[in-house]
């Protein structure tokens, strides 16, 4: 799952390509446009009345059958830059449409609205006469960078104020007089419980903020930490989004490829199965296949799949393929995403107090260098990954459901990843331990499914699934496995015996001298 570690690189990518569309988000205002045969169209009013009923603003106008849009353009100091003239076509508009809410339906908004009049889409918009109106103000819904950008954006000066004020509380100590320096720890002995006092007051808050900002996943159960809002990352997942398409725009299979139709048809049928669920059914769901010999898979928050011909060609069957699946979409659903941000977040923080003090305490820069390294290490290698091996282990856990609900072999999941840690024995593929990674290995990601895989049948018996038939994809592997190895230790085998054959060879034809040449050597002697 590419998406929880790609973030943040992503974001610091896309910072740079809409920093000028975040900043300029307040510098615009509304344009009415009226048509030539028609009245000015006063949208104030329906904007109001509609707001409430699930349908956001927009940021463009189109008068398209059953659509209705806003139109919302960069300000400019004079009117007339909007002429009529053909040649100077400078209508900017941003590129979002209208959100529409489940419960709302376009035909109905037009029918409320079928006194405003179409304009002909068949006119160029730069023929139509544009009056600045400003009838209605929407800066308050245009607000700046979202707080997970900002964060990201935020963090290395984070970092950098944490150094600066470390290092200068060291140099003030070192330049303080022994005499003020006894003074200074004199007062500290005296107020030590005040100094307590106001650190366990710090802990007590920092103790209420860490339980008041939990919440209780529907699905699993599990109390985890939300900082960040979902809503704050729809923006992040829109711009991965469109990071990912640029780089991907000359790999992707067209809709008529039978990879591209045999994935699509395995995912949809996985979330037709599972769409009682609440968080499955309110996403929009979009395949994107990617031509690459990777063995990779994600989905990103916002519902965009991304799969790769890589892992198309690495599964057996379509069961593996629909358990993989099952556990991208367990990501998306369970929001690993906003939770893994907010427990870096978290981390980070707590990261600057320490930080703050490695380099107070530190007496050269170079030991606070290393030892921000080593605080950076720790915290990455007993905190960091070990929290995204356990959301790994989570997503297996439900993928497998969504897989069980669908009807799916479940025995197959631990098979791929058996294969998996079979592959990487017979390529010699360095193997590194698990706390160093990011993921469970492939041989216990087997053994958990294995765990799992009784309760996922009992889910299977109650969704009304055919019973399974044929033997067990996990015996037949075990014995495909067995077999191999036999006739590779036999092919060692003849390969070796043949090997001391060619090797023999010559000392034998030393040896087998013919006895004439013996006697006559003698007789000539």
């Amino acid at each position: 799952m590419s998406f929880i570690y790609g973030l943040q690189s992503v974001t610091r990518n896309c910072i740079f390509f809409r920093f000028n569309l975040l900043t300029n988000w307040r510098k615009c205002n509304t344009l009415a446009v009226t048509s030539l045969d028609c009245h000015q169209i006063q949208i104030n009013r329906i904007v109001n009345k509609y707001q409430g009923l699930g349908v956001n603003q927009c940021d463009t106008l189109t008068s398209l059958p059953g659509t209705f849009h806003f139109c919302r353009t960069f300000n400019s100091k004079s009117t007339e830059c909007l002429s009529c003239v053909k040649s100077k076509e400078i209508w900017m508009t941003t590129q979002k449409c209208t959100a529409w809410n489940d419960t709302f339906s376009r035909q109905q908004l037009t029918k409320e609205i079928g006194v405003v009049p179409a304009l002909s889409v068949l006119r160029p918009l730069i023929r139509l006469p544009v009056r600045d109106t400003r009838c209605f103000h929407t800066s308050p819904r245009c607000q700046a960078a979202p707080v997970p950008l900002l964060l990201v954006i935020l963090k290395p000066v984070q970092k950098l104020l944490a150094i600066i004020i470390g290092r200068g509380i060291r140099k003030w100590w070192y330049a303080l007089p022994p005499n003020k320096k006894e003074l200074f720890k004199e007062s500290v002995r005296k107020n030590k419980w005040k100094l307590f006092l106001g650190l366990s007051s710090f802990g007590f808050l920092f103790v209420v903020f860490y339980f008041t900002h939990l919440e209780v996943s529907p699905i699993t159960g599990r109390r985890k930490l939300l900082l960040l809002g979902k809503e704050h990352f729809s923006l992040l997942s829109e711009l991965e989004y469109e990071v990912w398409m640029e780089e991907f725009k000359n790999d992707m299979l067209t809709e008529k490829d039978a990879r591209y139709l045999a994935a699509k048809e395995v995912f949809s049928h996985l979330i037709e199965c599972n769409k009682d669920i609440p968080e499955i059914s309110e996403i929009s769901w979009v395949v994107h296949v990617v031509d690459s010999p990777d063995i990779n898979a994600f989905v990103l928050p916002n519902g965009q799949v991304f799969i790769f011909t890589g892992l198309l060609n690495s599964v057996t069957d379509i069961h593996q393929l629909a358990f993989l699946l099952g556990h991208e979409i367990a990501h998306a659903v369970l929001g690993h995403a906003v939770e893994k941000a907010s427990f870096v977040h978290l981390l980070d923080f707590l990261g600057l107090i320490f930080l703050t003090m490695i380099w107070a305490v530190c007496p050269r820069d170079s030991l606070a260098l290393l030892g921000q390294w080593i605080q950076s290490k720790l915290q990455e290698y007993m905190f960091d990954r070990p929290y995204s091996r356990t959301l790994e282990a989570e997503a297996d856990k439900v993928g497998l459901q969504f897989a069980a609900k669908a009807c799916v072999d479940v025995r197959a999941s631990s098979v791929f990843w058996q294969q998996m840690k079979f592959a990487d024995v017979l390529t010699d593929h360095p193997k590194l331990p698990e706390w160093l990674s990011t993921h469970p290995s492939h041989g216990n990601r087997a053994e958990h499914l294995d765990r799992l895989i009784p309760q996922a049948l009992k889910i299977r018996e109650t969704c009304n699934c055919p019973p399974l038939s044929g033997p067990d994809p996990r015996e037949v592997f075990r014995l495909t496995v067995k077999h191999f190895l036999e006739e590779s230790e036999k092919e060692d085998l003849n390969i070796t015996v043949k090997k001391q054959k060619v090797d023999t060879l010559p000392i034998q034809n030393q040896k087998q001298i013919p006895l004439t040449y013996i006697v006559e050597k003698r007789t000539d002697s």
